[in-house]
């Protein structure tokens, strides 16, 4: 891997406030972003990308690559929750299976808003339909998750209906503020855009460095008592997103050509989440633990993803271009 990749991205201001998040956490700090804000930033973040999203598709034509990059994700978030269910079956029970398959198949929207800022550092262009490749990974993950331990729990009388969970998972607030500003974005013309420019773009990278010191402190706090669940956990946690990521970054060379595209699909296909999912199967799965599958995506993938993985599946990327 290419040294310089590796530096510039740790010595992004916003990855130095996730740094400086742990180790106010280590040091038994007080410091800590109000809930309100911390809830506010997220929401913003969600809305700038989606809207500038939204104004670059609508400056794109709809080309066969960008029909092939929605499949694929759609496809991405289907299999993976299936193969992952398997390995994770002959360690945990089927709740806690389903809803880590789950959070692995499906996206994370603060790790792909890094990976926004970290092509930005490296002057490398990507497509406004990337962002719509995120959204519609979300939902499908959870579908095949519940479906996974629907059939392998047929004698319990308690089951949510399919068709409720899947409302939840399409109307969570990340995924319908996304979307939402996708359209708007796309619908607003571009001197309508230039007004709100300031808001959407010009304060991003720094909302982006306070929503990373509170991740920071977020995972600080989880880690700890997370690797005290052994092995397994951890290394699934590393090994699993990096085999997707990798594997993505090959495939994608048969129906992606930019690499910032490539890199972006590689980066969702490395994720998990920690939003959606944990709140769709709080409803699905009220058996599975939330002190397993939300620290794994969140204290040991995301943390592994914005440190080393954002420049080793560049590289990667790149290389195999």
């Amino acid at each position: 891997m290419d040294l310089h990749l590796l530096i510039d991205n740790l010595t992004n201001p916003a990855l130095l406030f996730f740094f400086l998040g742990i180790l106010a956490v280590r040091l038994k700090s007080d410091l800590e972003i109000p809930a309100s804000s911390s809830k506010f930033i997220s929401l913003y973040l969600l809305l700038s990308i989606g809207f500038k999203g939204g104004q670059e598709l609508s400056h794109s034509e709809l080309t066969l690559e960008i029909i092939w990059s929605l499949g694929f994700g759609v496809l991405l978030a289907l299999i993976v929750p299936v193969y992952t269910f398997l390995i994770l079956r002959y360690k945990y029970s089927i709740s806690d299976s389903g809803a880590i398959a789950a959070s692995y198949g499906s996206v994370s929207a603060v790790t792909f808003v890094t990976a926004l800022s970290f092509l930005e550092i490296e002057q490398i262009d990507f497509g406004g339909h990337m962002v719509a490749v995120m959204a519609i990974m979300e939902a499908p993950s959870i579908m095949i998750g519940v479906l996974l331990m629907s059939i392998c729990n047929k004698n319990t009388k308690d089951e949510v209906p399919l068709g409720k969970v899947l409302k939840h998972a399409l109307t969570n607030g990340s995924v319908l503020l996304i979307m939402g500003s996708l359209v708007v974005g796309y619908l607003a013309s571009e001197q309508q855009a230039e007004g709100i420019k300031p808001f959407t773009t010009d304060i991003f990278k720094g909302f982006l460095a306070v929503f990373l010191l509170d991740m920071g402190i977020t995972s600080g706090k989880k880690i700890a008592s997370f690797l005290k669940k052994g092995w397994f956990a951890t290394t699934f946690s590393i090994v699993i997103p990096l085999i997707n990521g990798v594997i993505v970054a090959f495939i994608s060379t048969l129906f992606i050509e930019s690499v910032g595209n490539r890199f972006l699909l590689t980066i969702l296909a490395a994720s998990a989440s920690y939003i959606a999912v944990p709140a769709a199967m709080r409803l699905a799965a009220p058996k599975a633990n939330p002190g397993l599958y939300v620290p794994m995506a969140l204290a040991v993938t995301f943390p592994f993803n914005i440190t080393i993985g954002l420049p080793l599946y560049l590289y990667i990327v790149q290389t195999v271009h």
